[in-house]
């Protein structure tokens, strides 16, 4: 049954698996420069590993919401973090480009079986409909508070160790998460329309209905932002932003260096989207989905323009951070209730993966790209624009979308 209450022991148990599992996952970025620069790598060759990661964690999220929904959550969430551990670890002993390109995809599938679309799903039907999405929303800012933490600790533990080891330490971090395993008790679905309905039947419906290919269309311009800003914008801010002040805040507060504003920067993002992810679960209690999900859209697209047109300086490196963080996974909440709620609950963990497909399309694009055209141009500047770009067509995509739900459809009558 769906619980009347806010907060519940499924709740606090997805929101820790997703903090820690996106601690790690957060903090890629950080080792970009590290490991270049001990095998001589070109940035492109790193890059890709990430970009691999990204895609096989989206080509893993339909899978592992359907292995969710055959066999359990709980067996898909082990499965996941022993695939997240194992990559680590093995990617720790990886020394040629070829190596941590292939896995990575072990990388990519553990976070598929630990991230949203497992999570989201179990913890979106333990919530009552008066709740779910805010409770949607507390599990994605999870995820961000996760990000607070994960880069400035990565870069932390880079001090005292190779990052070999931090690898080590990282792999640790995601076993020791299962130990929030029993409380996530997946509760009875829906009603019986939805329990009627097999999975083919379903999916059936949602490929036919112009909405599911404008959600999934809009998706990827979050993905290639996510992406290419975690990928990347640590060193972006290495080697792009002016020198810090050494008698300014940043100084006095410990940043005395780009390094280490870059990978604040992404602290600051993660740290931003905690009450913008909260705000847009709200919001998605009392408005329309979809227009809520293209004014975040568009609000990214004028803060991601506004900034590379303008001199790159601490001060705007900490002024992005926040206005990008404010609405940084609030299209999480928003675009897995708007799946919910038009297409029901009973198959929500595999709908919502296949959408989140295009979200790592989008990410695997971003970083790669990334990566390439700055080993072509020396800069990010031109794969930044096409962030914009995607980002203002997401906008304009969710208009469309007709947010209402679609009369269930019965094995029998097909």
């Amino acid at each position: 049954m769906t619980s009347a209450r806010l907060i519940t022991p499924v709740l606090i148990a997805g929101a820790t698996i997703l903090m820690l599992s996106f601690a790690v996952r957060a903090s890629f970025g950080v080792f970009q420069i590290p490991i270049a620069e001990e095998f001589g790598w070109l940035r492109a060759d790193f890059s890709l590993a990430i970009a691999i990661q990204n895609l096989a964690w989206g080509i893993g999220q339909p899978i592992f919401g359907a292995i969710a929904e055959k066999l359990g959550d709980r067996r898909a969430i082990v499965l996941g973090a022993l695939l997240y551990a194992a990559g680590l670890v093995a990617s720790a002993f990886a020394t040629t480009p070829l190596e941590h390109q292939l896995l990575e995809v072990a990388v990519g599938f553990g976070v598929a079986g630990t991230g949203f679309g497992v999570i989201l799903a179990v913890v979106g039907r333990a919530a009552s409909d008066r709740h779910r999405s805010m409770t949607l929303a507390i599990a994605t800012a999870a995820g961000s508070a996760g990000q607070v933490f994960g880069a400035p600790v990565a870069e932390w533990l880079l001090t005292l160790m190779p990052w070999q080891s931090v690898f080590l330490v990282f792999a640790a971090v995601i076993l020791g998460s299962l130990v929030m395993l029993p409380l996530m008790r997946t509760p009875t679905v829906a009603n019986r329309a939805q329990l009627e309905e097999s999975l083919g039947h379903v999916l059936k419906q949602a490929f036919r209905d112009p909405s599911y290919t404008m959600i999934f269309l809009g998706f990827f311009s979050c993905g290639y932002q996510l992406a290419f800003v975690t990928a990347h914008f640590p060193a972006f801010v290495t080697e792009m932003c002016g020198a810090i002040d050494p008698s300014g805040t940043l100084a006095s507060l410990g940043v005395a260096t780009t390094s280490a504003l870059g990978a604040i920067s992404i602290s600051l993002i993660g740290l931003a989207n905690i009450g913008g992810t909260l705000l847009a679960g709200a919001l998605g209690n009392h408005f329309q989905k979809k227009y809520l999900l293209a004014a975040i859209y568009a609000g990214r697209t004028v803060i991601a323009a506004l900034f590379i047109m303008m001199p790159i300086t601490p001060t705007s490196v900490i002024l992005f951070s926040i206005a990008m963080g404010s609405l940084w996974l609030a299209t999480v909440p928003l675009t897995s209730g708007l799946v919910a709620h038009i297409y029901g609950l009973r198959y929500m963990g595999t709908l919502y993966g296949i959408v989140f497909f295009s979200h790592q399309l989008g990410s695997f694009l971003g970083v790669w790209l990334g990566g390439r055209m700055y080993d072509i141009t020396g800069d990010y500047t031109f794969v930044w624009w096409i962030g914009v770009g995607v980002g203002a067509f997401s906008a304009l995509i969710h208009l469309p979308i007709r947010e209402r739900p679609l009369a269930p459809v019965r094995a029998a009558a097909a």
